[in-house]
């Protein structure tokens, strides 16, 4: 059965993709810093972290994937690979790849389910879609840098995701516009993963004592 073309994305969104894959690819490269990896295994970590959500998103809802065919998004990615080694990051005393990482968590939770939603899936479905675009790639980094999964760590983190995704899903759903929709989505996503960030704030473990 062949595959239907994806609805283009709105200008907004079509931004928020490039600023995702973008800081995701500095966050992946900023891994490969901090355990002194080569340059190609910067550049790797880069395009993994950077396009990896969206790759997987895409095929989950049946589009083409959003980088093959075209060289932008891979550049991107190499540009920030190579932007991270040259500014030599491992020494930069704040702790970048958090920040970089919660920026392109809140774009792409909102991005990954606009997408979705443009390829006709349910509401909740898109709201998943979203979550997985914005934390696989992050997944797959730390598991190739040998660090414990975010998955396995109580910081919140997929759960920003998935209010990024779930608050831009209500809003288009209640008739807000894309523009506004989007904004709130990704700052809310954005918001409270800086709270975890900067407060410590967790999820509560499984049978955890009062």
């Amino acid at each position: 059965m062949a595959i239907a073309p994806p609805i283009p994305l709105e200008p907004l969104l079509a931004g928020l993709d490039m600023a995702g894959v973008a800081v995701f690819a500095v966050s992946g490269a900023l891994a490969a810093a901090k355990s002194k990896q080569t340059i190609v295994t910067f550049a790797f970590f880069a395009a993994i972290t950077g396009i990896g959500g969206g790759t997987l998103r895409d095929l989950l809802i049946g589009v083409p994937v959003f980088w093959v065919g075209r060289s932008d998004y891979l550049g991107i990615c190499m540009a920030g690979a190579a932007g991270v080694w040259l500014l030599k990051a491992d020494r930069w005393r704040l702790d970048a790849l958090l920040w970089f990482d919660a920026i392109g968590l809140g774009a792409y939770s909102v991005l990954g389910a606009a997408k979705a939603l443009n390829a006709g899936v349910p509401p909740l479905v898109a709201v998943a879609m979203g979550v997985l675009t914005a934390s696989f790639g992050g997944i797959v980094r730390d598991l190739l840098a040998g660090v414990p999964s975010i998955l396995l760590r109580r910081e919140i983190y997929v759960s920003a995701a998935a209010l990024g995704a779930g608050t831009y899903v209500g809003l288009t759903l209640l008739g807000i516009s894309m523009w506004p929709a989007a904004l709130i989505g990704a700052a809310a996503g954005f918001g409270l993963r800086a709270i975890a960030i900067t407060t410590g704030l967790a999820l509560p473990g499984y049978r955890d004592e009062a």
